[in-house]
């Protein structure tokens, strides 16, 4: 009996502490609750959701506060309280949807023009022609459907030794002639270097590619702890290898790969930017061409041996325990080796680096003191975009804010196609 009443007292409906709780967490994903590191992962996650794709959360909210009022929970002083919590996150998750849709684009369109020139879009009219089919923005929260599009069985390869962690998905339009000579995009994905799934990450970005004429390949690789760096950015070149070898196969151009990848796939994505053919990084593929026109990494880390900092210590301890397996005072090497901000050169890629001001896993910090850094020796474009109110992951889902970052992206990438034609005439 007393088993029962315990249950039934775990089950009694609290709708004040639900209400607060829900513009508590309307509240976070308006602007971050902490920006203490040691709280960053909880603050992304239940923040996420809310910042990206407001709108549906508020839908789903209203439904759940729908069957609540129907159970009684909203009757009496406590119960309309209650209501008017859950009412001012809705009122909260408008503004957040709002400034989703409207912030954005300005942002992207001025860290383009300050790099590229106030007239570069009509640089990009010299473009063969539109895509015969339009691509459609796939919903949030439903992004595998543009891989189901985009991406046939036959189009998942194997581009190294290494089994599950080397698979790679070939996104392509179907009706994309396999003599195309298409401009291709490799995606990294992210995951802290211990996940490394190519879905669904930046599933808005390369749907958006793939409908106007690329190929995007999307690959695993080997992550920590059952593997040991540098193997991650080893798979990462060997895939760059594999492109160059084998997209002419499926219609896309070795003479035009570009590179991406978010927060893990961010950093290693500018560390292959940055490493053109380095051999310490291709162990038996030391004469395989791995260099890209362009790189665009989004919200990366790009500095593994500082310790001074939000968050720094702590994340050097996470490398040291989990990634690298040593330590960064007796194998600091290791750990420069690994920092892209150690790499920049006057001859790297044009860059287009994008992170959000509200990143509470990887501060905008980090993006700040790399693009300081490459803008002082890099002769080619280095474009950057601060997101306001953006979280880490803001390009997962597809919302507003994903797909305007998509649709400048591709501008910057049709750009650098323009400008550097791989060796042909009809760019």
């Amino acid at each position: 009996m007393k088993v029962r009443e315990l249950i039934q007292q775990v089950r009694k409906p609290r709708p004040l502490a639900r209400g607060a709780l829900e513009l508590v967490n309307a509240a976070n994903g308006f602007r971050p609750l902490t920006r203490n590191p040691y709280a960053g992962p909880t603050v992304f996650w239940f923040g996420w959701p809310p910042s990206e794709v407001p709108l549906i959360y508020g839908a789903v909210s209203a439904l759940d506060a729908a069957r609540r009022g129907r159970r009684g929970d909203f009757a009496g002083p406590k119960g309309k309280a209650a209501l008017a919590l859950t009412a001012a996150s809705w009122a909260l998750l408008a503004v957040i949807g709002y400034r989703g849709v409207t912030t954005p684009g300005p942002v992207l369109e001025a860290g383009l023009t300050d790099q590229l020139g106030p007239d570069y879009e009509e640089e990009l009219q010299s473009l063969p022609t539109e895509p015969t089919r339009r691509g459609r923005r796939n919903p949030p929260l439903r992004t595998t459907m543009s891989r189901r599009r985009f991406v046939d069985k036959e189009n998942i390869i194997s581009y190294g030794p290494h089994g599950r962690a080397n698979l790679a998905d070939v996104w392509r339009r179907r009706d994309l002639p396999r003599d195309a000579k298409a401009p291709v995009l490799l995606q990294i994905p992210g995951g802290a270097w211990m996940l490394g799934w190519r879905r669904p990450q930046a599933y808005p970005l390369m749907s958006h590619l793939v409908s106007r004429g690329w190929i995007c390949v999307s690959i695993n690789y080997r992550v920590s702890p059952l593997h040991t760096w540098p193997d991650h950015i080893v798979d990462v070149k060997r895939a760059l290898a594999w492109v160059k070898e084998n997209i002419a196969d499926y219609g896309g151009d070795p003479n035009f790969v570009a590179i991406s990848g978010g927060s893990a796939g961010g950093h290693l994505c500018a560390l292959a930017a940055l490493t053109p053919n380095d051999p310490k990084f291709q162990p038996g593929f030391e004469d395989a061409d791995t260099s890209v026109v362009a790189a665009v990494p989004v919200y990366g880390r790009y500095d593994w041996y500082s310790t001074h900092g939000p968050g720094r210590a702590a994340f050097v301890k996470v490398l040291e325990t989990v990634v690298v397996k040593k330590k960064l005072r007796t194998h600091r090497d290791i750990y420069l080796d690994a920092s892209p901000i150690r790499y920049v050169r006057a001859d790297a890629p044009p860059f287009f680096v994008l992170h959000g001001t509200e990143d509470t896993l990887l501060p905008v910090e980090e993006a700040r003191e790399f693009v300081g850094e490459l803008r002082e020796v890099s002769k080619a474009p280095v474009a950057y975009a601060e997101l306001p109110h953006a979280q880490h992951g803001f390009d997962v889902f597809g919302s507003p804010r994903a797909h305007k970052s998509a649709e400048a992206v591709a501008k910057f990438l049709s750009w650098v196609y323009v400008t550097n034609p791989p060796g042909r005439n009809n760019a």
